[in-house]
C-alpha cells in the first residue's frame, strides 16, 4: 500500500511511502478494539471516590425512638442512613478499575484502529517538519491548509518535537503523539491522522514485535 507524502502546505513532494500491509491493510477486528479502548478509559480512572457508611459516622448509639408505635420506619441512631447527616448504604469506595489485556491482543488493537483509518481515507503522510519557534499561528496555518481546523486531529512524529508540541497546546481537537506511543483510543478518537515519514518505521518496528 502506498501513499503520497505532502509538505504542510498541502504540496505534493512527488515522493510516496510504502505502508506495510499487515499493519495498515488487515480487516479491522471490533472487538479488541473496543477491549483496548475500555482499558484505557479505566486506566486513567482515579478510583479514589469514598462516601462514609454508618459506622463511620461520629455521633451517639442511642437509639432515639421506640421500635414500635411511631408510624415510621423503625430506625435507631442519629447515624441512621434514613436521617440527614447519617451514614451511605453501599456507598462508593477506593477501588482499582484497571484490567489486564494480553499484548498481542493490544498490538492487533492498535493495527485494526490503523487499517479502519486507512479505509476511511483519515490518515496522511506528511514529510518531517518543525517550526523556528513557538507560534500557535503557524500551527492554526496548517490545519487551515488541510481543513482540518476545527476538527479532531492526531500528529505523529518520531522523536519530541517541542515546538509543534507547544504550538498545537492551545488548539482544540489537535494532539500531538510519539509513535511509540501511540495507542488505539487516541488512533480512534481522531478524525483525520497526520503520520511524519520518519513516524511510520518505527511504528512497523512496535507493531511487529516478536513477543
Amino acid at each position: 500500500m502506498e501513499l503520497t507524502v505532502y509538505n504542510i502546505k498541502g504540496e505534493d513532494t512527488g515522493r510516496k511511502v510504502q505502508l506495510d500491509d499487515a499493519i495498515y491493510g488487515i480487516e479491522p477486528n471490533e472487538h479488541v478494539m473496543y477491549l483496548a479502548v475500555r482499558q484505557y478509559l479505566a486506566n486513567q480512572r482515579q478510583g479514589t471516590h469514598k462516601s462514609k457508611e454508618r459506622s463511620e459516622i461520629a455521633g451517639s448509639t442511642r437509639k432515639l425512638f421506640r421500635q414500635k408505635g411511631t408510624g415510621g420506619a423503625r430506625r435507631g441512631d442519629i447515624k441512621s442512613p434514613l436521617l440527614r447527616g447519617g451514614g451511605r448504604v453501599f456507598g462508593p469506595k477506593p477501588r482499582d478499575y484497571s484490567f489486564k489485556l494480553n499484548k498481542k491482543v493490544k498490538v492487533l488493537a492498535r493495527k485494526s484502529a490503523l487499517s479502519s483509518k486507512i479505509a476511511d481515507e483519515a490518515i496522511m503522510v506528511l514529510e518531517d517538519f518543525t517550526f523556528d519557534a513557538i507560534k500557535t499561528k503557524q500551527m492554526i496555518k496548517v490545519l487551515d491548509t488541510f481543513n482540518v481546523n476545527g476538527k479532531r486531529n492526531l500528529f505523529v512524529f518520531a522523536e519530541p518535537n517541542q515546538n509543534v508540541i507547544l504550538s498545537a497546546r492551545n488548539i482544540q481537537r489537535t494532539e500531538v503523539a510519539l509513535a511509540r506511543n501511540l495507542n488505539t483510543y487516541d488512533i480512534l478518537k481522531a478524525k483525520k491522522i497526520f503520520l511524519t515519514e520518519s513516524a511510520i518505521q518505527p511504528i512497523g518496528e512496535v507493531l511487529n514485535r516478536e513477543f
